[in-house]
């Protein structure tokens, strides 16, 4: 069939984010496969069941008149926010079937795991990496791509024949951009001592609506020492945005759930955390937070799935 292999992979920062959400590398337009060298496993901590979001319906696709020659790409809804580009990961659900029958050979909506694509690298057929430029977050696309553009006179799996023009709708849960370490935002934070609550606030405001339980995010952090303002880590230095579940289950310390509360995508929020919601009387050797410190993370926000 068309998966071939399934690599899971989560992204941790040291003592901050516990059971961080797990992508995998499942590969509907590929055949390809993933390095494992990254993977790092973390249970949530505690036994209460995590919420996930649903699924959207999956879409009939409408097969075309004639098997196409050439790539046709057709809006079915617009999508909201920036285009997505090359170098840009694109999360997608899909359904794919052959031009000539309708025939179905893959899809993930029935499983619900969000499929994603680095646009030009290479990752996917080249029927999606020219496709899939210029789709926005919550549009909805169809490529109707020909043979050459495809698996060409290879065909792949049981169903998909040498020769075989394929068609796709697509629908784009979220486009992240990609991001280097020099792309990091330099934040002079006020320190914090003897903090009582949570508080927040945003530098720059985010778009569409408002982070739910449950949500995927994929988010940058930097971390600070609250007493000092002194810069602990930063996820910039990763080529991609940390993926984290939005659960009071799945992040560490504790206040960091309330304080990404109401954050909207593509907005920056500096988060201050009372010592005893963050690291308590043990401090994070890890991040050599010391014991009873209030902590100050900055939050950089790309997508909410």
């Amino acid at each position: 069939m068309f998966r071939t292999k399934v690599v899971f992979r989560c992204v941790l920062v040291s003592g901050l984010l516990v059971g961080a959400a797990c992508g995998s590398d499942d590969d509907p337009a590929t055949g390809g496969t993933g390095d494992t060298s990254d993977v790092s496993l973390t249970p949530a901590t505690t036994g209460a069941p995590i919420p996930t979001q649903p699924a959207p319906p999956k879409p009939e696709v409408e097969t075309p008149a004639a098997s196409p020659t050439e790539l046709v790409v057709t809006d079915l809804e617009e999508g909201t926010g920036p285009e997505a580009k090359d170098g840009d990961q694109v999360l997608v659900y899909y359904v794919g079937v052959r031009s000539e029958d309708g025939t179905e050979f893959d899809n993930n909506f029935d499983s619900g795991q969000i499929f994603p694509v680095t646009l030009g690298a290479g990752g996917v057929i080249e029927g999606w990496d020219e496709g899939l430029v210029g789709v926005k977050r919550g549009g909805v696309r169809q490529l109707d791509i020909p043979a050459e553009l495809a698996y060409k006179d290879q065909g792949s799996g049981e169903i998909i024949k040498p020769g075989d023009a394929l068609s796709f709708v697509i629908q784009v849960a979220a486009v992240v951009p990609a991001t280097s370490e020099g792309d990091e935002p330099e934040v002079e934070v006020t320190p914090s001592t003897g903090a009582t609550a949570v508080t927040s606030e945003d530098l720059v405001p985010g778009s569409g609506a408002a982070i739910e339980v449950g949500q995927t995010l994929n988010l940058h952090i930097i971390a600070y020492r609250g007493d000092t303002g002194e810069k602990l880590q930063s996820t910039w230095a990763s080529p991609t945005p940390v993926e984290v579940q939005y659960a009071r289950q799945t992040l560490t310390p504790p206040g960091l759930f309330e304080g990404l509360e109401g954050m909207k995508a593509g907005g920056r929020r500096v988060i201050t955390i009372p010592a005893a919601d963050a690291f308590g009387e043990e401090g994070n050797d890890a991040i050599s937070m010391p014991a009873a410190t209030d902590f100050i993370v900055v939050v950089d926000l790309f997508a909410a799935y």
